[in-house]
């Protein structure tokens, strides 16, 4: 399997998603700059965290704009996996993948350290490897994570089973204690924590690694079906 990582002005979570991949996953990356026009031979589309352009305007807004999107959107369309962490969740919002926004914490104060998260759908492409209601520690790195929708768009999520992940301590005043959603297809996934920095038991966490897992497994299973 080959994953795209897509790299912005900016972006300086690029190398540990490609880690993640590479290295913890053992599959194929690809560091791929934001004004490449074909993303077309990569099976999942990565976008890492990062302040891309400087979150200059609103966090992802300027990125939202750049050559790569088109290609980004295209294969959401297809039925690619698209995964957004912490900056690239906002992209995704910006480029309209995925309902919300995103405004500042609620406290105002950037954040670094381990979250516990809950695992509210393990039927998903990105969720298999996880358990319904699962507790998992995932560190989170952000200043503008707090997820907002209106009361209808949050009922549609709930009714569309599209909430991946809540807080279990919401630290930053999400809506619902959302921590990542999904579109309606299930195949976008956009999530503020950071599951490419816990993929190493060395290191003292892997619980990220599963969700990466989950991707291939998807993709194992797509493929052998289709054969």
């Amino acid at each position: 399997m080959k994953f795209a990582v897509v790299v912005f002005p900016g972006s300086n979570c690029d190398r540990d998603m490609y880690f993640a991949v590479k290295d913890a996953l053992g599959e194929e990356a690809e560091l791929v700059w934001y004004k490449e026009a074909d993303l077309s031979g990569f099976d999942a589309i990565l976008l890492p965290g990062g302040f891309s352009y400087g979150d200059y305007l609103r966090s992802g807004a300027i990125a939202s704009t750049s050559p790569v999107i088109e290609q980004i959107l295209a294969a959401a369309e297809a039925g690619k996996p698209v995964l957004g962490v912490c900056n690239g969740f906002q992209i995704l919002l910006e480029i309209g993948l995925l309902p919300g926004a995103m405004l500042p914490n609620e406290h105002l104060k950037f954040m670094c350290h381990y979250e516990t998260l809950v695992v509210e759908n393990a039927d998903t492409m990105f969720t298999k490897h996880y358990e319904d209601k699962e507790e998992i520690r995932i560190p989170i790195a952000h200043g503008d994570g707090n997820y907002f929708c209106d009361e209808q768009t949050h009922q549609q999520l709930l009714d569309n089973n599209q909430i991946a992940f809540t807080y279990q301590s919401n630290p930053n005043g999400s809506v619902g204690d959302i921590a990542g959603i999904t579109n309606e297809q299930g195949n976008v996934l956009g999530m503020m924590p950071h599951p490419e920095r816990a993929v190493e038991a060395l290191l003292g966490n892997d619980d990220g690694l599963r969700l990466f897992q989950s991707i291939l497994t998807h993709w194992r299973n797509t493929h052998a079906i289709n054969a």
